[in-house]
């Protein structure tokens, strides 16, 4: 019994392709991988790896693939797939790897989690090859239904950009956008979590430190997750990676997603 309860109050922050619940965030974050293996090749590093879902996409068409992430992963996932590599390690730095060693990089919903992004950004460009391109998301400041413990900060697009271009020239500004039915379940997450921040009269979600609302953020989450499943089964069960499409990044997307290249 305790193990299924830990199961089902997993962190948020690891998402599910077999969990209906995590339909809305699962299918946008799979889009920046289809999107990305469609301009990457040669040598390409990932940081953070996840569950691996992206992996199969990337690995066709990478010379050489190398992903990297602070926990271990299912070994199983690099079957069959003799050009891939997987190092785990905190990021920053990039310890033992080379610089000017990759053509794309590749970093999907990690800047927010981490403490020097400053620094972060330096190490990127650092083992990026001369022009080599990054290819970011993160979630879009403007549309986080609540604060979320496990991110040290989140970013608007003009946040965003002047973060990159320090140290890297920002060539796209795009973001992740959804059709009717993606906002329909946006607007109802919305209020549902609008009704849990109601109870929080002495605004604890922003006067507590982080590691202090982790667990109750993701136990609380899984529960709204679950609750909306119940009564939207029908929206979340046909939601796809067709529901999601690319523009040019405002204050209306769900997720930024930005190229930035390295100069010569």
């Amino acid at each position: 019994m305790i193990r299924k309860s830990l199961k089902f109050f997993q962190t948020a922050e690891r998402v599910s392709s077999s969990d209906p619940s995590d339909s809305f965030v699962f299918q946008r974050s799979l889009l920046a991988y289809v999107y990305a293996s469609q301009q990457i090749q040669g040598h390409v590093l990932e940081i953070g790896t996840g569950s691996g879902y992206g992996i199969h996409n990337i690995t066709e068409k990478a010379t050489h693939f190398v992903t990297i992430d602070k926990n271990s992963i299912d070994k199983s996932l690099f079957s069959g797939k003799k050009n891939c590599s997987f190092i785990q390690m905190k990021v920053p730095p990039f310890k033992g790897i080379n610089s000017n060693s990759f053509d794309y990089i590749i970093c999907f919903q990690v800047l927010e989690h981490i403490k020097k992004d400053q620094f972060f950004i330096q190490e990127i460009k650092r083992v990026l090859k001369p022009n080599g391109i990054i290819i970011l998301t993160t979630p879009n400041k403007k549309m986080s239904l609540s604060r979320n413990p496990w991110h040290i900060r989140e970013y608007t697009c003009n946040e965003l950009t002047e973060l990159i271009n320090r140290e890297l020239q920002v060539v796209q500004s795009l973001g992740v956008f959804g059709n009717d039915r993606i906002t329909s379940y946006y607007e109802k997450n919305k209020k549902a979590v609008n009704k849990y921040r109601k109870y929080d009269v002495f605004n604890l979600e922003h006067r507590l430190p982080r590691w202090l609302l982790q667990k109750p953020y993701d136990i609380l989450n899984r529960i709204n997750r679950k609750q909306l499943l119940k009564k939207n089964r029908s929206i979340l069960e046909q939601i796809s990676l067709d529901d999601y499409y690319i523009d040019n990044a405002n204050d209306n997307c769900y997720d930024l997603l930005y190229f930035a290249k390295k100069s010569s």
